[in-house]
């Protein structure tokens, strides 16, 4: 036969207590490693791109009215930019010129250490819709043509991690980009004024203009550096933005990165150039799209923070 040990009901209490005393603590680590992981998402997603923010500032530059070099609204914008990279932490710097007697004014904005990389965008806009059937007396709205690119960038600022890109990022705003073939004035003068003046090297000039256009079709820019180029379309292609981001020849354009080109730097245009509204008084917000501002804005975003050791090597 056998002895049976005949259950103690204290010692059963002490150890149910210690059992429910476990559970909680296991419980209380799972809640906390949950909400941990929770907030690390929430902090996560807060880092990224975001095209709704971004077309917050569309409708917000085009809240002052046409902006053209020199104007009351142009003025009103440089504030806004600045004050918006200014509560983001960034250090700026305004560079004012003077082209045919009216002052126009680039913005810089600066941080990180590093290669020296320039991602640039124009916050003027036409004074004359001179591709308007209607007429070309009324100015652009410049949603798309300005306020887009601008949009993007502002966005950057709020989101991108310079140590992770391992660079000293310029986000530079041009004004006097688009008074070309009216009264005399060429295209890309901010642009040019800097380009002329810049002491250091860059290792990069990256120009988004126009790319907030609800059909989006961004096709290579025969003007643009090859390699560069075709890096951003594969980063596009692994975003899954084939569909958008086009590896095909389509158009050369006089445009912002010009200046820097000429002057042997690597320099690429990003710009949906299929535009219908292009130059017309129809360039307003609603043919903008969060969504296009976003792919545009990824693209970027995991070229400085991911790929760019490395592929700007000739």
């Amino acid at each position: 036969m056998c002895m049976v040990n005949r259950p103690n009901k204290a010692s059963d209490k002490g150890a149910e207590a210690m059992r429910r005393h476990l559970c909680s603590i296991r419980c209380l680590v799972v809640g906390s490693l949950l909400i941990s992981l929770a907030l690390a998402g929430c902090m996560s997603n807060q880092n990224l791109f975001d095209g709704q923010r971004a077309y917050q500032h569309v409708l917000q530059q085009c809240a002052f009215g046409p902006r053209p070099v020199g104007s009351e609204a142009g003025q009103k914008t440089a504030s806004y930019i600045l004050d918006q990279l200014r509560k983001l932490g960034w250090a700026t710097e305004t560079q004012e010129f003077t082209y045919r007697g009216v002052i126009g004014c680039n913005i810089v904005a600066t941080r990180g250490r590093g290669p020296l990389i320039i991602l640039g965008a124009h916050y003027d806009t036409r004074s004359s819709a001179d591709r308007d059937p209607v007429g070309s007396i009324r100015p652009v709205p410049g949603a798309n043509d300005g306020a887009s690119g601008v949009a993007i960038l502002l966005e950057l600022a709020r989101t991108l991690d310079v140590e992770k890109a391992g660079a000293e990022v310029w986000l530079v705003f041009f004004d006097a980009e688009d008074q070309g073939n009216i009264n005399g004035w060429p295209f890309s003068v901010g642009a040019s004024y800097m380009a002329q003046r810049l002491s250091v090297q860059p290792q990069a000039v990256v120009v988004v203009d126009m790319v907030g256009d609800s059909e989006q079709e961004i096709f290579w820019e025969q003007n643009s550096d090859a390699q560069l180029m075709k890096t951003l379309w594969a980063i596009a292609a692994d975003l899954g933005y084939e569909v958008y981001f086009v590896p095909q020849y389509r158009y050369a354009i006089m445009d912002d990165h010009m200046p820097f080109q000429q002057r042997g730097l690597v320099a690429v245009d990003i710009i949906d150039f299929d535009y219908p509204y292009w130059h017309t008084a129809e360039d307003t917000p609603d043919k903008v799209s969060p969504e296009s501002l976003q792919r545009v804005g990824r693209v970027l975003e995991i070229w400085l923070e991911e790929h760019q050791g490395g592929i700007l090597q000739k």
